[in-house]
């Protein structure tokens, strides 16, 4: 009886490798890999009142690998332009939600414009702060 169901398990793993691969098929078909690029470092600047700062953890959404690179290659001015929007603000607007929010799409918008002017932004979809910290 162990030799009967040894045959019958020895017979079925060719049909289980064959059912795995079509899955792993229909997967990579599925589309563009979406990716969250991470602008590191963290960025940290100086807030118009004195001693204060805003520390911000920044994550770009992006889909397609090709994209993903592009970002990646033009992260300086990425960078430059954002600490430049950053810089000076006030921390009273900065304080709700909906201020943060509004800043938000305020990186957004200013990525897109960038990404645009220096190529284009067909596969940047959003940013998002994964800290915020204001001191």
């Amino acid at each position: 009886m162990r030799t009967f169901v040894l045959l019958i398990s020895l017979m079925m793993l060719p049909i289980a490798a064959w059912a795995n691969s079509g899955e792993k098929k229909a997967d990579e078909s599925a589309g563009p890999v979406i990716e969250y690029v991470e602008m590191k470092p963290k960025f940290t600047v100086n807030l118009a009142e004195p001693r204060k700062y805003l520390v911000l953890n920044v994550q770009l959404l992006m889909e397609g690998a090709e994209h993903v690179e592009k970002v990646k290659k033009h992260m300086p001015v990425l960078r430059h332009e954002m600490i430049m929007m950053l810089s000076g603000m006030r921390s009273t607007d900065l304080q709700t939600m909906e201020q943060r929010e509004a800043l938000r799409l305020k990186t957004k918008q200013l990525i897109t414009d960038l990404l645009t002017k220096i190529q284009n932004s067909d596969g940047f979809r959003d940013v998002f702060f994964s800290e915020f910290l204001i001191n």
